[in-house]
């Protein structure tokens, strides 16, 4: 029996769906395909199936574009809007969440966010910092600001970071990442 088209990508899109869901309330290491497949109404040999493994689905359910403005539609002088884009993204998709969480505790998840911060902020760094060269180590200041004011604020919910507003959490971390992408070396 051959499996229509519209149904397979239901499917994977529902197990894609259960996967993140899982994989940001219990983390990588307590997720199992079981609890996925359960949540996504179907087989366990479903997930293995469209998925191979468990580094596989997680792979895929971590697949997260960060919808990045182009290099060139930035303000060369306001690069901090950056700041403004993130939050947008972390208070609409769940993904960067879960995906920050499993970072701070499993190899595969730090990696997969390295990967998403270094394919998709890299080019931004490298296209408005002074000097190209310099680009990885600015980019990684500017991930270290919006990855640590993301763990405070959505993870940990630390009081005084959640309580913020959008306006006051960019009128404070907006400068910063402005300068570790576009100020002069120190």
């Amino acid at each position: 029996m051959v499996t229509s088209p519209r149904r397979s990508d239901a499917t994977r899109a529902a197990i894609l769906e259960a996967a993140r869901e899982r994989f940001a309330a219990d983390g990588y290491e307590r997720a199992t395909i079981r609890a996925i497949a359960r949540d996504a109404g179907i087989d366990p040999s479903m997930v293995m199936r469209y998925f191979g493994n468990k580094e596989g689905l997680f792979a895929a359910a971590s697949a997260f574009d960060l919808r990045l403005p182009e290099v060139g539609t930035l303000p060369a002088r306001h690069i901090g809007v950056l700041v403004t884009h993130f939050l947008d993204r972390w208070e609409r998709d769940e993904v960067l969440t879960a995906l920050l969480r499993v970072g701070v505790t499993n190899a595969a998840g730090a990696g997969r966010m390295q990967a998403i911060f270094r394919e998709q902020l890299g080019p931004i760094a490298a296209g408005v910092c002074p000097d190209p060269a310099e680009a990885p180590a600015r980019a990684a200041l500017a991930a270290s600001q919006i990855l640590g004011m993301a763990l405070a604020r959505y993870v940990l919910r630390l009081p005084p970071a959640a309580a913020m507003s959008r306006d006051e959490v960019v009128a404070w971390l907006g400068p910063t990442v402005q300068r570790y992408l576009t100020a002069e070396a120190p």
